[in-house]
């Protein structure tokens, strides 16, 4: 197995806790990320910057969480996991898609041990994950992290009732709310109805409602506020606001504004 390249062991404020827990399972079972004379993987100590810490901690939460929410039904379909290498082909290059791969499989692994020991502990860690990453990410983060996860749940076309129950669950301990996970699955629907929803609004908004929720969008969505994390994840917030500008042009034609 070559050395983590897309993410590393170093996982910031992150690093403790029930995510670090998993993130030493996982990455320790697979990558060799302690060798300080390392020369192909950037995170040795002295270039462990907080940026560093932050992506790596993000990516991690996001194949973490991505991982409980494929599983929601209790199954793990081949569609799925190609869905989820086709999403990060897209979002991040052919460099993340095998190593993230093996990360979540070592997670379905580990889920499965959890279960058989206690039923309930790996939903449990789950959520106790989410609430970490609550208390350290940003709340723009954390939206692009939902953002991720509803973009993984949708992509076959079909979002099982079971997967949206699971991302309910895990926006609510991420400290974000129902409007806002609706606001993501409404990304890139041309529904009218879905469009409102995008913009954290109800049909019956008055026009002056409609532009003041919009500037909310833009300002919470932008995509320098989630810079740090690395220009990939810059360019999916891009897209995101795209989307959300697409959702206000088609509420903004329905009126004549």
């Amino acid at each position: 197995m070559a050395k983590a390249k897309w993410i590393g062991g170093f996982l910031g404020l992150l690093s403790g806790g029930p995510l670090g827990a998993l993130a030493g399972f996982v990455l320790g079972a697979l990558f060799d990320t302690v060798s300080d004379d390392s020369n192909d993987l950037n995170y040795n100590r002295s270039e462990q910057t907080a940026n560093t810490g932050t992506r790596n901690g993000f990516l991690f939460s996001l194949l973490t969480l991505a991982s409980y929410i494929i599983r929601a039904d209790g199954k793990i379909m081949h569609s799925e996991m190609e869905t989820v290498r086709r999403f990060l082909r897209l979002n991040f290059g052919e460099a993340a898609v095998e190593e993230a791969n093996q990360i979540m499989l070592k997670l379905f692994e580990r889920q499965k041990q959890m279960e058989a020991q206690q039923p309930g502990s790996y939903r449990q860690t789950i959520m106790d994950c989410c609430l970490q990453i609550a208390a350290v990410l940003t709340m723009e983060q954390r939206l692009q992290l939902l953002s991720f996860l509803t973009s993984i749940a949708k992509a076959d076309g079909h979002t099982a009732s079971e997967e949206i129950a699971a991302l309910r669950e895990v926006a609510q301990h991420l400290r974000l709310s129902e409007a806002e996970l609706n606001s993501m699955l409404g990304l890139g629907s041309t529904s009218l109805k879905d469009a409102y929803a995008v913009l954290e609004i109800d049909e019956s908004a008055t026009d002056d409602e409609v532009r003041a929720a919009y500037k909310r969008m833009v300002v919470k969505h932008h995509p320098d506020r989630v810079a740090s994390l690395g220009e990939d994840i810059r360019v999916a917030a891009e897209k995101k606001m795209r989307e959300i500008n697409e959702a206000k042009e088609l509420i903004f034609k329905a009126r004549g504004l």
